[in-house]
């Protein structure tokens, strides 16, 4: 599933190539039809990026919300980006090898790796080019749910697990039901909340940190990699923790997921050489201390690392070092 800094390069899409365009807006799947009739030919005038979830805020008060769960991307194609590159990996966009120049630190052409507007940008947990095309607008692919068409930049969504469109009154209410995102919101009030939240519950760590109540964007991957980067035992009960300790986790938060939107990436190891950085970011299972290392060797203790169902979903961590 798509986790927090995903969400946030997808609104940075639709900032940088939508908002301040009139987009015509379709339903080729059938399935959002009377949806994408309420918000087509009005003009995008926002974009926001909520933990997992996305808000397209338009011009007459309607907003589309979308929520991508376990198997929902965006296809971008047109006068886009493959935003986000470093140059500390030399123009890599995500798994697929791809080269292309570095403008400042993140912008990066898709005209550098081909002609303009004859390749698609998938934006999911990970991102990837898609097949080529001939002309532009090209043909959608599969069951896509929503098109969103301008001029120059059209968006492709298939498979969300939620797709609907709200009224502001109802775009604030689910934003108030979701814990502070500090890339949405870096102040000490939104870090008191999400320290609040933690030490006044019972519940295991590992489990809180998957709460979208309590924090919004996190998910299996960072959840495994904070804990161990923090040593901490994931069934701790939040109400036993130090608030120093919580408030290490919030800081370390939003480190990684700055990291995240930068980079496209679940960095989440320190301390690399720049071969060893460059082939973290080449390859993910370079890239985590825990995550998805069942049975390998923790990389600090050589214990082997573990891997239990908590909440549903699968935790890996070192029962050595998080004891």
């Amino acid at each position: 599933m798509p986790e927090g800094h995903s969400v946030h390069r997808i609104a940075r899409q639709f900032d940088l190539h939508f908002v301040g365009s009139e987009v015509a807006a379709s339903s080729p799947q059938g399935r959002f039809a009377t949806g994408a009739t309420q918000i087509d030919g009005r003009r995008m005038i926002r974009a926001i990026a909520v933990g997992k979830q996305m808000f397209l805020e338009f011009d007459n008060d309607l907003w589309l919300h979308v929520h991508l769960g376990l198997y929902g991307a965006w296809d971008f194609a047109g006068d886009i980006t493959a935003d986000a590159t470093t140059a500390s990996s030399n123009g890599r966009m995500g798994q697929t090898g791809q080269k292309g120049t570095v403008v400042g630190e993140h912008e990066d052409s898709l005209s550098s790796i081909g002609a303009p507007r004859r390749a698609r940008l998938r934006m999911s947990e990970q991102e990837n080019l898609g097949e080529t095309f001939e002309s532009f607008p090209p043909e959608p692919v599969g069951a896509v749910r929503v098109r969103l068409l301008t001029e120059n930049t059209v968006a492709d969504l298939r498979g969300p697990t939620a797709c609907n469109v709200l009224r502001a009154d109802e775009v604030q209410a689910k934003i108030d039901s979701l814990g502070p995102d500090p890339m949405l919101d870096s102040s000490q009030k939104a870090e008191d909340r999400f320290i609040a939240s933690v030490l006044k519950k019972p519940t295991p760590i590992g489990l809180l940190l998957m709460d979208q109540s309590v924090v919004a964007g996190i998910g299996n991957v960072y959840r495994a990699e904070l804990l161990f980067r923090a040593r901490l035992n994931p069934h701790t009960r939040g109400k036993d923790l130090p608030e120093e300790i919580v408030r290490a986790l919030w800081k370390d938060w939003s480190r990684l997921l700055k990291i995240g939107v930068k980079t496209g990436q679940m960095m989440t190891m320190d301390g690399l050489s720049k071969s060893a950085y460059d082939g973290a970011m080449a390859s993910r299972a370079d890239r985590h201390w825990v995550y998805h290392r069942e049975g390998l060797p923790c990389r600090v203790c050589g214990t082997p690392i573990v891997m239990e169902v908590v909440g549903a979903r699968k935790l890996y961590w070192c029962q050595k070092d998080q004891a």
